[in-house]
């Protein structure tokens, strides 16, 4: 039941802007609990690397004292990947065109947070 309500979150996010390719959700040690990725995408690599890189983020933004980290913003040749906490439990991994209006995609990422952490 609630793998279905994350995945209706998900498919959502995924239908909220044609810049945003795939996305998941993951705990914050790297397990994935619903995933909207594309078709040969891992998604132990997916969650492992997105685990990793919100850890590294949390420990910058706490050692150089610039308070609780929002998220972690990655940009490659390819397009965008964003990180963003779903409360203490849960990572939202977004994967965006590289020409994506970042604006929109912030607010869309910060409200199925939002809706996710409610879930959880």
């Amino acid at each position: 039941m609630r793998s279905e309500m994350l995945n209706s979150i998900l498919s959502d996010l995924n239908g909220s802007s044609v810049d945003i390719e795939a996305s998941a959700v993951l705990s914050t040690d790297g397990l994935i609990m619903a995933s909207m990725l594309q078709a040969g995408m891992d998604e132990d690599r997916v969650g492992a690397m997105s685990a990793a890189m919100l850890s590294l983020g949390d420990r910058t933004a706490e050692e150089l004292h610039r308070g609780t980290l929002e998220q972690v913003l990655i940009k490659g040749d390819n397009g965008y990947i964003l990180m963003t906490h779903a409360g203490h439990e849960a990572v939202v991994t977004v994967l965006a065109k590289p020409n994506a209006r970042l604006g929109l995609i912030f607010l869309d990422v910060r409200r199925a947070a939002d809706n996710i952490t409610k879930l959880l």
